[in-house]
């Protein structure tokens, strides 16, 4: 008859099960499925925001001082974005509430803006592919009218996706573990 060592009562048992805790469940994360997608993408775009307003500002910053500073405002937008639908938590969802609705506010309000009176951002003329276009001039046309579905596709997926009570129960330093 074998001895189960690691059994209530066994001499040692006491001291294996303290050896070997076990760790808190990690925060569930909003980056599965067709979130991975939404994050790459988001990935994508902060990448080619923040390329395009160093550039703008770097090169010719004086031609339109305004719109690069949007450019370079919409950069930042993204990658917080990013950083937020990825982060585990309530705050960062709250976060990512936040930065979306901001660049669909700017999305729209440049959009309407840069189509309307290009002149009170600082652009020339309305063209979405011109030297002192931004991110978010003519609602994204640069880049394909990305800048104005994703804030749409990304606010979908976060009323979808809310954090659970136990995210808010996870510490913050073990929620990536």
């Amino acid at each position: 008859m074998s001895e189960n060592p690691s059994a209530p009562g066994t001499p040692g048992a006491a001291d294996r099960a303290d050896a070997s805790p076990v760790p808190p469940a990690p925060a569930r994360l909003r980056m599965t499925g067709a979130g991975r997608v939404l994050v790459a993408v988001y990935g994508i775009l902060a990448l080619a925001a923040t390329g395009r307003s160093v550039f703008q500002i770097i090169d010719h910053f004086s031609a339109a001082p305004v719109a690069f500073t949007l450019s370079a405002f919409s950069a930042l937008v993204y990658v917080v974005a990013t950083i937020a639908l990825i982060a585990p938590g309530r705050a960062w969802y709250r976060v990512a509430w936040t930065t979306i609705s901001i660049e669909l506010a700017g999305v729209l309000v440049i959009g309407t803006l840069s189509t309307f009176a290009p002149a009170a951002i600082g652009m020339d003329a309305i063209d979405p592919f011109g030297r002192d276009s931004t991110v978010w001039s003519a609602y994204g046309a640069g880049y394909l009218f990305i800048p104005l579905v994703l804030p749409v596709l990304g606010m979908l997926w976060l009323a979808r996706h809310r954090p659970s009570a136990l995210d808010a129960a996870v510490p913050a330093d073990t929620a990536g573990a």
